[in-house]
C-alpha cells in the first residue's frame, strides 16, 4: 500500500506553467518512501538515491488522482549533482507503472549526460518512440522547469517554457488516451543494455538527491478519483521498469532522433 503526504502551495506560481492546473495537493510515495523526503509546507519533494544505504537506494511517488488528456502537468527540477552515470531520474506520466498495457508520456533524464534529456511516450505498453534533446544547462546546477501538455489531438514537451517536441496524432496509429498519474523517481539503470542506456554507476558522489518543487497538475475537472492501487511488490515494479527501459534503451540504440 502506498504512504500518503499532503504537499503545499508555500510559493507564488512559476511564471512557465501552463494554464489549467493547479499545485499539486496529495503524493503516494509507493516505492522505498525513507527514500523520498517531503516537505509539504516548502511544496518540495527530495528523492534520494544511495547504495551505501539498505532501503535509501531510489524512490518513487505519484500523485493520488489520474489525470484525463486535455490539461498539462509541470515541476521545476535539480538534478542531482556529482557523477550521476548509471542513474535514471525523471517525471512521466503513466496509466498504472505495473501495468504492461499502460500508456506514458515522459521525460527521462539519463545520468551519464547532465546536459540532455529523453522525450518519450507509450501506448498500450508501446513505446519505441525515444528523442534525446540537448539542453542549453547543466540540469544540475539548479532549477529548471519542464511542463508536458496533451491532449486527443498532440503532445508537447517544454522546458523553461521553450516547445522541445510536439507530436500531433495521425489518423489510425495509437495515441495515450488513457487517465495518466503523474510519476517521478530515481534508479539505477546501470543494467540497461549493458550500460549503453545511462552508463554505468559509479556511485563516487553518493548520496545522490533529485529535488523536485513548483508541482502542478490538471484541476480537478481533468482528472479522476484513483480507483486502483499497484498491487505488485517493489522487486515486480523494478523488474518492470528496467524491461521498459531496456526497450527505450534498445530504440535509443538503434538511432534515436537527437535535437
Amino acid at each position: 500500500m502506498a504512504s500518503e503526504s499532503e504537499s503545499g502551495n508555500a510559493a507564488a506560481p512559476h511564471p512557465h506553467h501552463p494554464e489549467g492546473t493547479e499545485a499539486l495537493a496529495h503524493i503516494a510515495i509507493d516505492y522505498r518512501p525513507e527514500a523520498c523526503r517531503h516537505e509539504p509546507d516548502a511544496g518540495e519533494i527530495h528523492v534520494t538515491y544511495d547504495h551505501r544505504h539498505p532501503g535509501r537506494d531510489g524512490s518513487r511517488w505519484r500523485s493520488r488522482r489520474r489525470f484525463l488528456p486535455g490539461s498539462a502537468v509541470a515541476a521545476t527540477i535539480r538534478a542531482p549533482a556529482g557523477d550521476t552515470a548509471g542513474l535514471n531520474y525523471n517525471l512521466y506520466l503513466s496509466s498504472l507503472e505495473c501495468s504492461r498495457d499502460m500508456d506514458e508520456i515522459d521525460f527521462e533524464f539519463l545520468g551519464h549526460d547532465k546536459c540532455a534529456v529523453q522525450t518519450n511516450y507509450h501506448v498500450g505498453g508501446q513505446g519505441g518512440r525515444e528523442q534525446i534533446h540537448r539542453l542549453p544547462f547543466d540540469s544540475s546546477d539548479g532549477f529548471h522547469h519542464y511542463a508536458i501538455a496533451w491532449d486527443a489531438s498532440a503532445i508537447e514537451w517544454r522546458v523553461d517554457g521553450e516547445l522541445i517536441r510536439r507530436e500531433e496524432r495521425r489518423q489510425g496509429e495509437p495515441w495515450p488516451e488513457k487517465p495518466m498519474y503523474l510519476y517521478a523517481s530515481v534508479w539505477d539503470a546501470s543494467d540497461i543494455n549493458e550500460g549503453r542506456w545511462t552508463g554505468t554507476y559509479h556511485g563516487n558522489d553518493a548520496p545522490y538527491v533529485c529535488s523536485y518543487k513548483d508541482v502542478v497538475v490538471p484541476t480537478v475537472a481533468f482528472s479522476v478519483e484513483e480507483e486502483q492501487e499497484c498491487t505488485e511488490d517493489a522487486d515486480a515494479a523494478a523488474e518492470a521498469a528496467a524491461a521498459d527501459g531496456a526497450t527505450d534503451a534498445a530504440a535509443v540504440d538503434a538511432g534515436a532522433t537527437e535535437d
